[in-house]
Parts: structure tokens; C-alpha cells; sequence
């Protein structure tokens, strides 16, 4: 699952990073491009924080609140 997650990431940014490419060089319209970033922007952001997530540090546990 982890590296299911990891190319939906991938897809995400390439969906982001791509069409502004092709924008730049003419070939795609600007609602499409902002059209398909959104779509990266929301794959990236569901997909990347359930595997890049952060160890609980060790001592998390001694803490209180």
C-alpha cells in the first residue's frame, strides 16, 4: 500500500507540473491547466500524508499536558 500511495504522489505532481509546461509552450488552455492542478493539488495532499507520516518520538509518552 505504501508504494501504491507513493505513485498516486507522483501522479499527483505530474498533474501539477506537466500541464504548466504545455501551457508555457502553448499547447493547452489556461482552464485546463488550472482545472488539472486542482486535481494534483487534491491527489498530492490526500495521498502523500499516509506515507510520509512522522514517528512518535520516544519520549511522547512521559509528556503531560
Amino acid at each position: 500500500m505504501n508504494n501504491t500511495l507513493k505513485v498516486a504522489s507522483l501522479i499527483g505532481l505530474v498533474f501539477v507540473t506537466v500541464p504548466s509546461v504545455i501551457y508555457f509552450a502553448g499547447g493547452m488552455g489556461h482552464s485546463a491547466v488550472k482545472t488539472t492542478a486542482l486535481i494534483g493539488t487534491i491527489i498530492w495532499f490526500a495521498s502523500t500524508p499516509l506515507w510520509m507520516g512522522r514517528e512518535i518520538p520516544v519520549d511522547a509518552d512521559n509528556v503531560e499536558i
